[in-house]
């Protein structure tokens, strides 16, 4: 199956399970899953680093599937804290190349990391997918992924 289809189905069945849920931490760990379980030749790490409602310029780490993660991030370090940061879906094709990695896991070769917003635009997490081969996201991961995100946690309304 193409990429493409993969994540066609996978965002259907999604957006199917988690109708009418509202509880994010519910909404987080299906997602997390069921990415995961779609792609385990490409998806080594899958899941959220949550903003902590105690220091909103941290993240700490939420729903995942995968080995252990970093369980706290700050705003501007490294993949995750860069996406906060700017609120900008961030593909990272080598971490080993940038200054500011964090190596939660020696394992993990490349990255994507999409910004999840509410409604009103305010940054509640950031979905992080770790690879162990290097270059494994494109704009087409990007393009699914940000769908994904924002179909659930910030609908357009009809």
């Amino acid at each position: 199956m193409r990429k493409a289809e993969a994540y066609k189905t996978i965002h259907g069945q999604i957006l199917a399970v988690l109708d009418g849920e509202t509880n994010q931490i519910a909404q987080m760990a299906t997602i997390s899953c069921l990415l995961s379980l779609a792609f385990p030749d490409r998806f080594f790490w899958t899941g959220f680093y949550v903003v902590d409602p105690q220091n909103p310029e941290e993240l700490v780490v939420g729903p995942y599937q995968g080995t252990l993660g970093c369980l706290r991030i700050q705003f501007g370090r490294g993949v995750c804290g860069t996406a906060a940061q700017t609120k900008q879906t961030q593909i990272v094709d080598d971490v080993h190349a940038i200054q500011n990695h964090i190596a939660c896991d020696a394992l993990t070769n490349s990255e994507i990391v999409v910004p999840v917003v509410d409604g009103d635009g305010n940054l509640i997490a950031v979905f992080d997918v770790d690879s162990t081969s290097k270059a494994a996201f494109d704009i087409e991961d990007q393009q699914w992924l940000e769908k994904i995100i924002n179909d659930i946690f910030a609908p357009i309304e009809d």
